[in-house]
């Protein structure tokens, strides 16, 4: 029996009646993603994969601008290397995917899909990094991931994700800290000023750190449900992975020496934050440096007769934009009313729509509607067509709107952080979804104690610090920083 197929529906559910029911709306409906056969993964559709593609070129300059090469590192691991960091291995078993037979054969030895790569670059480095001479060794790969999560979302948390992963290895600790700090704020610069997503930068609690890492450092957004979302992280790994493969150098002296180390990564997560930072009611919202097309052009038109002159507008106008680099679509299909193409387009977030009708071209003007304010207030009339006038028109109103939706997404954020000096204060706060900001001196128990009871974690001790009292919040003991607690995805 073939599989009935889907309706196009562009309908979403409104976000603020249900929020997960409108993000899985807005991912089916603006064609980003569908699910795959195997629970738990997806397939990334063309204009999903087009937003990943740009924070991939993005992130792959910035990477080389840094001094890191790319290469690639199988996808298959011996068990083997998981068991040799004793946290690793315990992070990491509840999610690992397990070949155990091949070619027909059971193998001598479990295979484990990539959930992440320490252990197979380590193996390789001890074999690479001889002398100091050969540091520091500063390389990325762009790979897919396998972990086996129970509880799957689009982009959020699949089986299988696309990322990349950076690993280093350096002389001292202080090399490789400033690594992992340089890494954490290229992440910080992409969410703020492309993907307009207002980040606290910090560092990760024990309980919330890396699994054979030192220190996590970490960028944390809020979505438009209130919940955090982790989207990036930067680890200071020390000499844990380095001393459990035996990755030493020699040093000027003549001297073994462990190397240390970082990792870091971002992935598809990131397009599922895009989604729940900005999109609306009616659908996808798209800061316009991320987005796959910039410019929507629909040419309008009733009688045969004012075809062409609508359509050579059209094309003149398109033409002008593309010349100066400008992501522009030109919308002449003829079996969807006009109606239904601003629909469309407004729902697949789009930031700009421009209009064009017998009247317009008449009058060498157009018509340009902004995504991010709806209805006639963010419609303008009379622009003029020229095709100078027009590149610098439409060019400074793709950055008022880029402005427009961090400045908006920074208001809801900071209109939803509470700063709570007690216990009873921090419950109140998540039990209304908002974030927490309080000192905090608690043991591993006191945070694993405060997640049983309000669902919440510590998603960082933010690097700016606000002033506080400097008593903990929970223990009344002397704290020398704050932390931010939160639901998360």
């Amino acid at each position: 029996m073939r599989k009935q197929k889907k309706e196009k529906n562009l309908g979403v559910t409104p976000r603020s009646q249900d929020f997960s029911k409108w993000y899985l709306d807005v991912i089916d409906a603006a064609e980003l993603a569908d699910y795959g056969p195997v629970r738990g993964t997806m397939i990334i559709r063309p204009y999903g994969y087009a937003i990943w593609e740009f924070i991939q070129s993005w992130l792959d300059a910035k990477f080389k601008e840094t001094g890191h090469s790319n290469m690639y590192f199988p996808q298959l691991i011996p068990y083997s290397f998981i068991e040799k960091e004793a946290s690793h291995v315990e992070g990491f078993s509840p999610e690992l995917a397990l070949v155990t037979v091949g070619g027909g054969k059971e193998l001598e030895e479990s295979l484990v899909l990539r959930p992440t790569s320490e252990t197979i670059v380590n193996h390789m480095f001890a074999q690479w990094i001889q002398s100091y001479r050969d540091l520091p060794l500063l390389v990325n790969q762009w790979a897919n991931v396998t972990r086996w999560e129970m509880r799957t979302r689009p982009f959020v948390r699949t089986l299988e994700f696309l990322w990349q992963e950076g690993h280093t290895a350096h002389c001292t600790p202080e090399e490789a800290e400033e690594e992992a700090m340089k890494m954490i704020h290229v992440y910080h610069s992409f969410a703020v000023e492309e993907a307009a997503m207002p980040v606290v930068v910090g560092r990760k609690s024990r309980a919330e750190t890396f699994a054979g890492a030192v220190c996590t450092y970490t960028i944390e957004a809020m979505m438009g449900d209130r919940r955090a979302l982790q989207a990036g992280t930067s680890h200071n790994l020390g000499q844990n992975f380095a001393r459990a493969f035996g990755t030493q150098y020699t040093d000027e002296k003549g001297e073994l020496q462990f190397v240390w180390q970082t990792s870091w990564g971002m992935s598809t997560r990131m397009v599922g934050g895009i989604i729940m930072t900005h999109g609306d009611d009616t659908g996808l919202l798209l800061p316009p440096r991320v987005a796959p097309i910039q410019v929507v052009v629909v040419p309008i038109w009733k009688k045969d007769e004012q075809k062409e002159g609508v359509m050579a507008a059209a094309s003149r106008v398109v033409g002008a934009l593309k010349s100066i680099g400008i992501r522009v679509k030109l919308d002449a299909t003829e079996q969807k009313t006009p109606g239904w193409k601003f629909n469309f387009w407004e729902m697949k977030g789009v930031p700009i729509r421009i209009e064009i009708g017998p009247r317009d071209v008449a009058e060498n003007v157009v018509v340009v509607a902004r995504r991010d304010i709806p209805g006639k207030e963010g419609k303008e009339f009379g622009v003029p067509m020229e095709e100078g006038p027009l590149q610098e028109y439409v060019m400074k109103k793709l950055e008022e709107i880029q402005q427009s939706l961090l400045e908006r997404a920074t208001t809801f954020r900071e209109s939803n952080i509470l700063d709570v000096k007690s216990y009873e204060e921090l419950k109140g706060a998540i039990a209304e979804g908002k974030w927490a900001r309080g000192p905090w001196a608690g043991t591993d128990a006191d945070e694993a104690q405060v997640k049983d009871e309000t669902g919440a974690t510590i998603r960082c001790f933010p690097f700016e610090q606000p002033p506080h009292s400097h008593v903990c919040l929970k223990t009344s003991k002397q704290a020398s920083e704050v932390a931010i607690f939160a639901k998360s995805y």
